[in-house]
């Protein structure tokens, strides 16, 4: 698996899986809540309701309109039915929400750890999902129905642990196993490793990355309060983002984005506070070695006594050829540390931050509803996200950094970063670090934080930094810097009256710094001995030239990308190593080939598409402005991910409230009929923004359509 996040996007299919899910007759649920839709000029919808689970309702209802081709997945995922409705390239997916015992854990704990006012969200939610299914079977022809609130909070528990690379410790669990699905879409091979010490190269961070920075009154030329929320996600698919509004009286009144599956905003603000994740990696996993019995394989040592282990056979689901449905049968196994695996070299085991906690959704509902600085830090106490970063601002002027994550704590003596001896309850993990011990930067003296999935040591320039010394080496904390991050506290940091334009156009940057990857490897090449070869001589020239930017109109910047890029380190010149000499060279007969040039503009090469829209696109793997792309069979980079739903959010000295932001393609980029499929396209390309609206009496202005879930005027 790579940090594309293990869930596809499930066409419309012509099938027909009632059967699979067998269960009680219902009845679809009807539009009596209290709820309307009021979609504005791009799209967006705005769902105000009576209640917080009116609102839920409506947001269910409206996702589904315009993104049930991602929504209709990440539901199937939910109970573990991918294969059944897409073959056995998703086999794995459906062994691990079994292994990881997701429904299991959820049955349990639904009604035990989330409280009514949660249940009422999530379930209504289902509730809006639900009553568009219902009403058109040809979209999600592949969900049985009704969805549950148990569905929405497995789909988000499944998801969650994926966020911090615990694929990279899966494919150390599972190497040699036996009895587990192989090939297909497999999400347990390894990904590429660092060629070299010291930083963590943006390849690593391909897709899941994000930026995000706050800046206090005292840091504004204006006494103004700004946040960037700025995540990088993929620009399609079920881990992109949908943007929405959502507004109850019961004081809920959000502006931001969610993943399919999501009944509250994950990241956005309100008209008092706002905030953006980022993705963080602690060591968040350790894997055991058991000592399995001579005399019976099924038992394994624990402190000096032979314990059986925990069996089940499942069998699983899948559709083969001709749409026929066959069932895949798989052993699993537990111990007292977690999912258990045979393997060639013997009995291991995995713990893993977010086994068996479901309550994500608690948590960023409370967060949500929270009014100010304390209640948004108790909602953060829950601690039930397994990782990401966490930067905040409010209208008081109050910003902050946490490095969040359910970080376990650990014993001294052993070596947490290798295997562990699973003999012995001295290497279980004894609970985890609670909120207040977690490295965070509150108000620092410098009115600045920011997180570029960058050490948490570097939130702040000055004073007010957390200090490595006083976290335990066993909690894995990265100590990395990426470029974004360099160039953020050189930018933001560097500046301490910062203008609204001066704010946004930092965002915008497009330069990587001298002991930036890219550099580097442009500074080696440039050593190199190259081969008496005219185009290398003309390339390396070119790179001389280059002044680190990935402007539209650089030159350049071309050639630098398509050495630098994901593409170029996983092998798209096929057949040729990765020496400096050998990317230089198929970057410069790639550009010859395709574009006549080795020096034609960036925005001529780096391309924005979707549908028949084809933009030109700045940015770079790293940039502030990130932009990873593709190479296509045209001859082009044509970006996937990095930058996507962005929003500059700012409170000026008397706490009043504005707002900006795009998306990369619209509000509606699954619909290719919508007229919304491409039509921020535009703004993302020119890096321009739209107004954000939270007030009724605003959105009437820009009002496109009014309905309820359910009325003829709707979908």
């Amino acid at each position: 698996m790579n940090n594309r996040i293990p869930f596809p996007v499930i066409p419309t299919l012509a099938l027909c899986l009632a059967a699979l899910f067998a269960g009680p007759v219902w009845a679809a649920p009807d539009s009596a809540r209290d709820v309307r839709i009021l979609r504005d000029e791009w799209g967006v919808p705005h769902i105000f309701g009576k209640t917080d689970a009116d609102a839920a309702f409506g947001l269910g209802y409206a996702h589904a309109e315009d993104d049930w081709v991602n929504l209709q997945g990440v539901l199937l995922s939910s109970r573990g039915m991918l294969a059944a409705a897409a073959g056995p390239d998703y086999l794995n997916y459906d062994y691990l929400f079994r292994l990881f015992r997701v429904r299991e854990f959820v049955a349990e704990k639904y009604e035990k750890e989330l409280s009514p006012d949660t249940r009422a969200v999530v379930e209504a939610y289902a509730e809006g999902v639900t009553l568009y299914a219902s009403a058109h079977p040809d979209k999600m022809p592949g969900v049985a129905l009704p969805v549950t609130g148990q569905d929405i909070v497995a789909g988000t528990a499944f998801k969650s642990p994926f966020f911090y690379l615990l694929e990279r410790d899966l494919a150390a669990f599972f190497a040699n196993a036996a009895n587990v699905p192989a090939g297909g879409r497999s999400m347990l091979s390894k990904r590429d490793q660092p060629e070299e010490e010291g930083d963590t190269p943006w390849w690593v961070e391909e897709v899941v990355g994000s930026n995000a920075w706050a800046v206090a009154p005292s840091r504004s030329a204006d006494g103004a309060t700004r946040l960037a929320v700025n995540s990088h996600m993929p620009w399609s698919g079920p881990v992109s983002f949908y943007e929405a509004h959502l507004h109850s009286g019961e004081g809920w009144n959000m502006a931001g984005a969610v993943f399919s599956g999501a009944p509250v905003i994950l990241m956005g603000h309100d008209e008092n506070k706002g905030w953006c994740h980022t993705i963080n990696r602690p060591d968040l996993a350790d894997i055991y070695q058991l000592e399995a019995n001579p005399d019976n394989p099924n038992q394994y040592r624990f402190d000096g006594e032979w314990r059986d282990l925990e069996r089940e056979m499942v069998e699983i689901p899948v559709m083969g050829e001709n749409g026929k449905h066959y069932m895949s049968g798989h052993g699993l196994l537990w111990s007292v540390h977690g999912p258990a695996v045979r393997r060639k070299d013997g009995l291991f085991a995995i713990r893993f931050a977010g086994y068996g906690e479901i309550r994500q959704l608690e948590q960023w509902y409370r967060m949500n509803k929270a009014t100010n600085l304390e209640e948004f830090k108790k909602a953060l106490a829950l601690v039930a996200l397994p990782s990401l970063n966490t930067v905040y601002a409010d209208k008081s002027g109050n910003i902050l950094h946490l490095y969040n994550g359910q970080i376990p704590v650990r014993a001294e003596g052993y070596d947490w970063s290798g295997v562990l001896p699973g003999d012995t309850s001295k290497t279980l993990w004894q609970g985890f670090y609670p909120f207040e011990k977690l490295p965070q930067t509150v108000n620092p003296p410098s009115g600045f934080v920011q997180n570029c999935n960058s050490s948490p040591f570097n939130a702040t320039v000055g004073g007010g930094n957390p200090r490595p010394r006083h976290f335990p080496k066993s909690m894995g904390i990265e100590g990395h810097e990426t470029n974004r991050s360099r160039r953020a506290r050189a930018l933001y940091g560097g500046d301490d009256s910062i203008t609204r334009g001066e704010f946004n156009e930092y965002k915008f940057d497009k330069t990587y710094t001298d002991d930036s990857d890219a550099v580097r490897l442009v500074g080696r090449l440039l050593k190199e001995n190259l081969p008496d070869e005219p185009l290398l001589r003309e390339a390396a020239a070119l790179l001389k030239s280059w002044d680190h930017s990935t402007a539209k109109d650089n030159t350049a910047a071309a050639l630098v990308l398509l050495m630098i890029g994901p593409h170029a380190k996983r092998g798209a010149w096929a057949g040729s190593p990765n020496s400096p000499v050998n990317l230089l060279r198929n970057a410069a007969n790639f550009l010859m080939e395709h574009h006549g040039r080795l020096d034609p503009p960036l925005g001529d090469v780096l391309r924005l598409r979707h549908g028949t829209a084809d933009l030109p696109l700045g940015g770079g793997p790293d940039c502030l402005r990130a932009v990873y792309a593709a190479i296509t069979d045209d001859g082009h980079l044509v970006g996937h991910s990095g930058d996507c739903y962005y929003q500059m959010v700012e409170w000026d000295k008397e706490g009043n409230l504005t707002s900006q932001a795009f998306q990369p393609y619209g509000s509606a980029p699954a619909d290719t009929s919508s007229p919304h499929y491409t039509d921020q396209m535009p703004l993302f390309s020119e890096e321009r923004l739209r107004p954000v609206l939270l007030r009724e009496e605003d959105i009437r202005k820009h009002l496109k359509r009014e309905y309820r879930p359910g009325d003829a005027a709707g979908s």
